[in-house]
């Protein structure tokens, strides 16, 4: 950590170029003497992809920021905030803290917070932006979590991990098992150490699999953010043998969707299947990462079009987690039958169907854009139909 970066006139520089062409800075070159040019476009371009991930950070004065990785790979302050309101207590420990996002937004539901940091120029980083932020509860610690969790040897009521889901050569890992540390390995000593356990894993993880990596599972939270799933927050709680409670999120501007349901429920759920009525329903991208396919039909009263088309219909208009559509009519998939239609201009959207929405698109010589939503999908009979609707908010 350079504070030389600290200096007024630094931070002044940094500010007034976050909007510059990185490249052309270089050329220029910075204007400070005994200080590496690196190290400032570093914090400039770490900075910037702080603006809508982390506003409290990116309105801060004299924040310290690490590189692009490790901005990339922290919790956004919205999924942060999440994960805290999921506990409580007085003590949680931050085995894998990073850049501290979570330990932060931890360190405001519990009484006295520990941020485990391996990489010693991050964990100093970290440290000062708490005292920036004027947080007083969390310790931080540069060692591996792990070791501190062995050597504090004390009862914690949270544990939280965020195994990092690179190998050395920066590949994205998908098993738990490729994970560092190893959570599946780790996982007995967790729970010897806190009676709860919270794991961050990827998106990108099977659930079943990572369900059987795993012991003593309560809860699977699957978040996601305008529609785009972040992180799967399993929690763990010691000799817990209930049922798993899976609790999707998607978290919109203006709203957020739930839906939860029970993991067993799933495979004993035999969902109803009808042609498009009057209102048209998609899941959001939470939903269908957790698998509710059926459940979500018989909780919500809701038709399915086919077993694999995961689209669902009904003749009156619900609270749904996902978008809703008013069906203005059904087209065979032809192409002399679509003609008639009239459209030029949509916004396309391909379930279960066997051709690409760009192959589409030519074929049927549709731009992209406009009212009108087209769902290419197949039905209850293995038809190929086109559903036109107009979106509902």
């Amino acid at each position: 950590m350079n504070k030389s970066i600290l200096n007024t006139e630094i931070q002044e520089f940094i500010n007034s170029n976050l909007k510059s062409d990185i490249s052309g800075l270089l050329l220029k070159g910075i204007p400070f003497e005994g200080i590496d040019s690196k190290i400032v476009i570093e914090q400039i371009e770490a900075k910037k992809r702080c603006e809508k991930k982390l506003p409290t950070w990116f309105s801060t004065k004299n924040i310290y920021y690490p590189n692009k990785l490790n901005i990339e790979q922290t919790s956004s302050e919205l999924t942060a905030k999440y994960k805290a309101d999921l506990v409580s207590g007085k003590s949680l420990i931050d085995l894998t803290g990073g850049f501290g996002i979570d330990t932060y937004y931890f360190s405001k539901q519990i009484e006295a917070v520990t941020h485990c940091e391996i990489n010693a120029e991050l964990s100093e980083i970290v440290k000062h932006n708490y005292k920036v932020l004027d947080v007083t509860n969390i310790t931080c610690l540069n060692e591996s979590g792990i070791d501190a969790l062995k050597s504090i040897d004390n009862q914690f009521d949270w544990i939280y991990i965020d195994p990092s889901r690179r190998d050395e050569s920066k590949n994205k890992m998908f098993l738990l098992s490729d994970c560092a540390p190893d959570v599946k390995a780790f996982q007995n000593l967790f729970l010897d150490y806190a009676k709860n356990v919270m794991i961050k894993t990827s998106p990108l993880l099977d659930i079943t699999a990572t369900k059987g990596d795993l012991k003593h599972v309560k809860q699977l939270h699957v978040i996601a953010v305008n529609n785009e799933v972040k992180e799967l927050l399993w929690i763990l709680e010691r000799d817990y043998e209930g049922e798993l409670k899976i609790k999707t999120i998607n978290i919109t501007k203006s709203d957020n969707e739930n839906f939860d349901f029970n993991y067993s429920e799933e495979p004993t759920i035999e969902a109803e299947f009808s042609n498009p009525l009057t209102y048209l329903y998609e899941p959001n991208s939470a939903v269908l990462k957790a698998g509710a396919f059926s459940i979500i039909s018989s909780k919500l009263n809701v038709h399915k079009l086919h077993k694999h088309s995961h689209l669902y219909t009904s003749n009156e208009l619900i609270n749904f987690p996902g978008r809703r559509f008013k069906v203005e009519k059904v087209i065979p998939f032809n192409k002399k039958e679509f003609a008639k239609s009239g459209i030029k201009k949509a916004n396309v959207t391909t379930r279960n169907f066997p051709i690409s929405v760009n192959d589409i698109r030519k074929k049927l010589k549709i731009k992209d854009g406009g009212q009108s939503y087209l769902f290419f999908t197949t039905d209850k009979t293995n038809s190929k139909i086109v559903i036109v609707c107009s979106k509902l908010m």
